[in-house]
């Protein structure tokens, strides 16, 4: 049965009572997106220490851009500031709006979508301009529900006592349930708040590459670790025709992108490896910009190859309520300084928590075999070689209008997803 590569995420924004404590404009948003992304993944990276790390940072803008519908004052301002753009303007939303459409595009082998949805506390009034503003600009659901601490997974004492307590949302109470966990707390997650309403935006992936890895290809080889230590570990391999381009950072630092599309061309997956064996990935994580990813497009030549990646899976949950805040974003938590009269105006809102989580699988996509011929391959062949046998980065994009969907690294390809 085929497996294909699939990533998946969900991201929701709590907000509590206060109370209770053009062309030219299509690629100057695409540069926006890609800084964002960048420092969203440079922040992260600062206290992900060495371990796997994805995120994406579609979902991320998404649903900042939502929370500027209903923002104001500063809080509305630190926001614009972040993001760079204002989605009140209407002819951002007009590149947003098509943006997010080709995000809704699926094709042969491939599927893309995004959902946003507003759970939100049945005695919660919400304006019903900022929900039809919110309907209008992405496709956003409101569901009235019951976001009490019976649905949370326990009480809040107990969700506080341990880091591993899971959190969850049950929408009316039915069987409809958006669970994950919320183990970056180490304090009292809810203590005595009273919750409001929750913004949950969605990604999801699946597709399969445009010219398939062979499970039959595949070998236990090498895998050196930041450390210097090596560790065996399934490495795929294909001999084609890729996208490929050698770079150098601002210090003259050298690495290589390899680009491998999906089936259909409108997504791919980019591999980024530094071109010296001794150089850490964290020096190359560190000086990426966005203007740096910008130019791959054009740098990108093809070219015949002999392809080895290793096949990976991964999964990230983490709170973005430290990392927003250290870009710019401060006041949306803060309960004295928070202003979303623009989402509601009886009730005083704020974001009380950021949960984000990140699945990737990515494989051959194809039948398992016990035959292995990747080495008798690779001595007949004089073509170059792309080895990811050592810590790289990745990127999913829209190969048209360049969007990060997912960013990340793989720093232990056996370190594997639950």
């Amino acid at each position: 049965m085929r497996r294909p590569p699939m990533s998946s995420l969900f991201l929701c924004l709590w907000l509590v009572e206060r109370s209770h404590c053009s062309s030219s404009l299509q690629d100057s948003m695409e540069e926006l997106h890609s800084r964002l992304a960048v420092s969203l993944y440079q922040t992260l990276t600062e206290t992900e220490n060495h371990s796997n790390l994805i995120v994406s940072p579609v979902s991320v803008s998404t649903s900042l851009g939502l929370l500027q519908l209903g923002a104001r004052g500063n809080t509305l301002a630190q926001l614009q500031e972040t993001l760079g753009y204002d989605v009140n303007d209407a002819h951002v939303q007009q590149v947003l709006l098509r943006s997010q459409g080709a995000v809704g595009n699926t094709s042969q082998g491939v599927l893309l979508r995004q959902t946003c949805t507003l759970f939100v506390e049945s005695g919660v009034q919400l304006l019903t301009e900022f929900i039809q503003r919110a309907a209008a600009w992405t496709n956003a659901s409101v569901v009235r529900t019951n976001v009490s601490q019976d649905s949370l997974g326990g009480s809040p004492e107990g969700a506080g006592n341990t880091p591993n307590d899971s959190w969850r949302l049950q929408a009316g109470g039915s069987s409809g349930e958006l669970s994950g966990s919320g183990e970056a707390q180490s304090e009292t997650l809810w203590g005595n708040r009273r919750l409001q309403m929750a913004l949950v935006n969605t990604v999801a992936f699946r597709g399969v590459w445009q010219k398939q890895f062979l499970f039959t290809n595949t070998l236990n080889l090498p895998f050196v670790l930041s450390d210097g230590s090596a560790i065996k570990v399934p490495m795929m391999y294909q001999a084609t025709e890729v996208s490929f381009g050698q770079f150098r950072t601002a210090s003259d630092q050298r690495y290589t992108v390899l680009e491998l599309p999906y089936s259909g061309r409108s997504l791919s997956l980019q591999v980024v490896l530094p071109s010296e064996r001794k150089t850490p990935l964290s020096s190359l994580e560190s000086q990426l910009t966005a203007r740096q990813l910008a130019s791959w497009a054009a740098g990108l030549r093809r070219t015949k190859m002999d392809i080895f990646l290793p096949r990976f899976r991964m999964q990230n949950k983490f709170n973005l309520r430290s990392a927003l805040p250290a870009m710019g974003i401060s006041d949306a938590f803060n309960p004295t300084a928070a202003e979303f009269s623009g989402m509601s105006v009886k009730e005083s809102l704020y974001v009380s928590d950021v949960f984000h989580e990140v699945r990737i699988d990515v494989t051959e996509e194809g039948t398992k075999a016990a035959a292995a011929t990747a080495i008798v391959l690779l001595k007949r062949s004089r073509s170059p070689v792309f080895k990811a046998d050592r810590p790289f980065l990745f990127l999913l994009r829209q190969m048209n209008t360049g969007s990060i969907l997912f960013m990340g690294r793989v720093m232990n390809p056996a370190d594997q997803a639950p």
